[in-house]
């Protein structure tokens, strides 16, 4: 099984509903998310995904994120933009992207240098 990582960066800002503490104020971050995908095929050249396809696919996903106060863009409108639901929806939206054979193994999402989230299923 390969795996293959590419990063962007976004940034944002957002307020944590129901939060008691100052991440319950409008604030910003300098997001940085790393896609990890996971294939066991390669093709003829013996590339299993494209790194300047997948840093392409993924710079669209984020960029409805960036320089947008998350609280009124879809699905953080209703959903909690916590950093653990950021990961989960850039997930789901890669997994919706990807070519057969390609699946998503992990998203990890960092708000800052030191915190950051992983989601993936399993």
């Amino acid at each position: 099984m390969y795996r293959i990582s590419v990063e962007a960066d976004f940034s944002s800002a957002h307020s944590l509903r129901e939060y008691e503490g100052k991440c319950s104020s409008l604030h910003g971050h300098n997001w940085r998310v790393r896609l990890t995908v996971r294939t066991d095929q390669l093709d003829s050249r013996g590339i299993g995904v494209d790194f300047g396809k997948l840093k392409k696919m993924l710079a669209a996903l984020v960029a409805r994120f960036d320089h947008v106060d998350l609280n009124q863009v879809a699905p953080f409108d209703k959903l909690n933009p916590t950093a653990e639901n950021i990961s989960r929806t850039i997930f789901e939206l890669a997994e919706k992207e990807l070519p057969p054979g390609v699946g998503v193994e992990i998203v990890e999402l960092w708000e800052s240098e030191k915190n950051r989230v992983g989601y993936s299923k399993g």
